[in-house]
């Protein structure tokens, strides 16, 4: 699926996007553990020697070299450049000589206060802290909206911006995520284990009652546990694996199920609608519900919670064939829309500081 188009038509429908030759401009600056934001050569330089040796230790030893949020952040970037924009990363003269052009920040706390102080800033995607920080950082001056991946924790943290909440998502990369239900699979059920909190209690009750379940009914399967596995070894389990049984608390996005959705695997989800992050707890507004998969529907798997796991699974794999959830991908997580998002609020700064939410989806 080719989503690239010819980037003559995007300065119209954003008339004040600076164009320098190579699409309209789009500012970007991150800083976290892959890339770290630094003024200067000789501190851009070292970062950048930095970067390549992270990388390469973690991919020798085999470690996951990527945190979620910067594969986000590259995602974001792929699917501007694929609409034609011009992206910058840290690119401070820029942002300097246009102080009124908007500038997208992305990564960790970190990266507060290292950002071109006047532009008027898109926050995201990335964690810029726990709400009651967040209100202190909407509060300023240049403020104009936080990107949330999904609806229920776009809930948390609109009461402390004000409503200036983007909901927004990483576009998922159709080709790089193909479809491989045709390939040979020798993988029954691919178990990614990002269980966080509680694993003394959870893996005992969720992963070992799966694997049992499992090794009864003759199944093969695969558990990898995220941060320690290569991408590599990621890539290859998707493609050989029939199911995914994904294994998390509670995500804003979940790019890995999502992923696996892309190569057409259906998922089977825990999905229990707890918050287990204790530092969130005291900022949930009243009815809202946590997911897991907060972008899915019938047609990409089903979802069990720790009362139910033999007889969900079950009824999930006799539906097994009937399940199409690279559909769901292709229509509602593709890089394009991701990018039409992005970009209209991306602009959306230069008239307004008040940017309602460009986007519901199924689950809150």
């Amino acid at each position: 699926m080719n989503e690239h188009i010819n980037h003559t038509a995007l300065p119209l429908k954003y008339p004040d996007a600076i164009d320098l030759g190579r699409g309209p401009l789009v500012l970007l600056f991150y800083d976290g553990f892959e890339r770290t934001l630094r003024r200067g050569f000789f501190r851009r330089t070292a970062a950048e020697a930095r970067r390549l040796a992270r990388f390469t230790y973690r991919t020798i030893t085999r470690k996951q070299v990527r945190t979620g949020f910067y594969t986000q952040f590259l995602n974001l970037c792929e699917s501007l450049e694929k609409q034609g924009c011009d992206v910058r990363i840290n690119d401070y003269e820029m942002a300097f000589k246009n102080p009124n052009y908007p500038i997208g920040v992305a990564g960790y706390p970190s990266v507060i206060g290292k950002f071109p102080p006047k532009n008027p800033v898109l926050f995201g995607p990335g964690d810029f802290g726990m709400p009651n920080e967040i209100e202190e950082l909407a509060a300023t001056a240049n403020f104009g909206s936080l990107i949330c991946f999904c609806e229920w924790i776009g809930r948390i943290y609109r009461q402390s911006t004000s409503g200036r909440i983007t909901q927004w998502y990483a576009g998922i990369n159709t080709d790089t995520w193909s479809d491989q239900s045709l390939s040979k699979k020798n993988i029954d059920c691919l178990i990614y284990d990002k269980i966080r909190w509680q694993r003394e209690l959870r893996v005992p009750q969720i992963v070992a009652s799966l694997r049992a379940h499992l090794e009864l009914k003759g199944l093969s399967y695969r558990v990898l546990r995220y941060g320690e596995h290569a991408q590599a070894d990621f890539k290859a389990c998707v493609s050989n694996a029939r199911s995914m049984i994904f294994l998390c608390e509670h995500e804003t996005q979940g790019l890995a199920y999502q992923e696996a959705m892309s190569a057409n695997v259906p998922v089977l989800a825990w999905d229990e609608g707890t918050l287990m992050d204790v530092s969130l707890q005291p900022f949930r507004p009243e009815g809202v519900r946590v997911s897991a998969v907060p972008y899915f529907s019938d047609e990409c798997g089903a979802t069990f919670s720790a009362c139910n796991i033999i007889e969900s699974f079950e009824e999930f794999w006799n539906k097994l064939e009937n399940y199409r959830p690279r559909q769901f991908v292709l229509r509602e997580l593709s890089g394009k829309k991701s990018a039409e998002i992005y970009l209209s609020a991306y602009f959306g700064l230069s008239h307004s500081k008040t940017i309602p939410p460009l986007l519901k989806h199924l689950r809150s």
